[in-house]
């Protein structure tokens, strides 16, 4: 991708579905037993790897325009796949799948590529193991590939998990629909419930409230249609981009703006930025806005800790934010970046450095001397192969009165395919 400096973004859009709740909808939905027609899914190669999945343990899935019809089977009625479930690079798809394949009657193998097979699996692994699963991974049972023997009277537990985060969460629930009594969750801190707002949309028998979540299984699930929002990860990317242009407005219309997902928005306005959010509901049991932003300037604010779990995708576009607020922003407790589709620590410091930001690396963070008097100078930069990466620079380097060249560009479509027509459009 190759980008020169412009003026202004200008214009009203809606970004692609959310990536989250697409995987999370054509899981669910697959073990229904019941057909479900899901609007707006992100055909991303991530959501995509999901869908290929399923369909290797012979769930029937149809695609028309941006819409699925998925022909729901239950977990007594999935089939043993007859080679490697591959999920590429997707760590969601992978740690959600796991809790599924848990409880079936076969054995499987699911594995991904390098990235997912280097990241830690020993957080889905050992919960999944004390509900009686028979699952073992690469390097002592803490990496992919995973070799899953499925056990269909997989036991309730109560979990006091020491990390918070949504997928470890999300593959205890998926293995607890189909297990003998209840289930309880406790996380140190709130993290995303897409999963759990989906169960309970389905008429699930679950009660939660960020960091508890409790569920009982012996209420089967009645699937309905699901209409999935824009991704607010995605449109976040817009947003900044919106705040440090100078005379830019944009609308992004239909967003989610579930409460689990939306803290960096209220980061963003303590920075002074100029956001206003309109037009709110709930669809699908999931509330939907729409995002109308204003150039504005900023200045740091302190992140506090406890809100990393919840803008852990946002924290590379936060540091393109940061690099254009006059003075000090510190991000600390965000190791978990550490093991994203790259080392995300070192690769916002090292590529960000490269076109003129004043960033330092820490060990669970990184430090940032804005300064709103552009200084981005352009130049050539890596993506490091990791999609909000490449957009972070992409979104700096519009501010760049010099050329600036992203490699590896492509990884973009693995959550925003799109991205660089829609930025076209508002440039335009």
């Amino acid at each position: 991708m190759e980008i020169q400096g412009i003026k202004s973004l200008n214009g009203e859009i809606k970004v692609p579905g959310d990536k989250s709740i697409s995987h999370r909808s054509a899981i669910i939905s697959s073990i229904t037993g019941q057909n479900v027609i899901i609007e707006n899914y992100l055909f991303s190669q991530d959501c995509i790897n999901t869908i290929e999945v399923l369909r290797d343990l012979g769930v029937k899935i149809e695609k028309t325009d941006n819409d699925l019809l998925i022909h729901g089977a239950k977990i007594t009625d999935l089939s043993e796949p007859s080679g490697v479930l591959e999920v590429g690079n997707s760590g969601t798809s992978i740690r959600l799948m796991a809790g599924v394949l848990a409880s079936t009657n076969f054995m499987s193998v699911i594995s991904g590529d390098h990235s997912i097979n280097n990241r830690p699996m020993k957080r889905i692994i050992d919960p999944l193991r004390s509900m009686g699963a028979a699952i073992f991974g690469r390097d002592n049972n803490t990496k992919a590939p995973l070799v899953i023997f499925g056990k269909r009277n997989l036991e309730g537990k109560r979990f006091d998990l020491p990390l918070s985060s949504a997928q470890v969460k999300s593959c205890i629930l998926l293995a607890a629909i189909n297990a003998d009594g209840v289930t309880e969750i406790i996380q140190p801190e709130i993290s995303r419930d897409h999963t759990e707002r989906m169960l309970q949309y389905f008429d699930a028998d679950i009660d939660f409230d960020g960091k508890y979540t409790r569920l009982d299984p012996a209420k089967k699930l009645v699937a309905k249609n699901i209409y999935v929002p824009g991704d607010i990860s995605s449109a976040a990317f817009i947003i900044v981009a919106t705040l440090i242009l100078k005379c830019s407005h944009t609308i992004i219309r239909d967003v989610g703006i579930n409460p689990t997902r939306s803290y960096f928005l209220d980061i963003l306005k303590n920075m002074g930025a100029n956001i206003e959010i309109k037009n709110k509901r709930t669809i699908s049991n999931e509330p939907i806005a729409d995002i109308e932003t204003f150039s504005s300037d900023l200045f740091p604010v302190e992140i506090k800790k406890e809100w990393i779990p919840n803008i852990i995708d946002e924290i590379p576009v936060l540091a393109a934010a940061a690099a254009m607020a006059s003075g000090r922003t510190v991000i600390e407790g965000a190791g978990e970046l550490r093991n994203k589709e790259s080392d995300r620590i070192s690769s916002l410091c090292t590529q960000l450095k490269k076109i003129g930001v004043d960033i330092r690396e820490k060990k669970d963070g990184f430090e940032i001397i804005g300064n709103n008097e552009s200084c981005i100078t352009g130049g050539t930069v890596e993506s490091m192969g990791d999609h909000r990466i490449a957009m972070s620079l992409a979104i700096l380097s519009l501010l760049s009165k010099n050329k600036t060249i992203i490699l590896d560009s492509g990884c973009i479509d693995t959550s925003f395919p799109g991205f660089k027509y829609m930025l076209k459009k508002l440039m335009a």
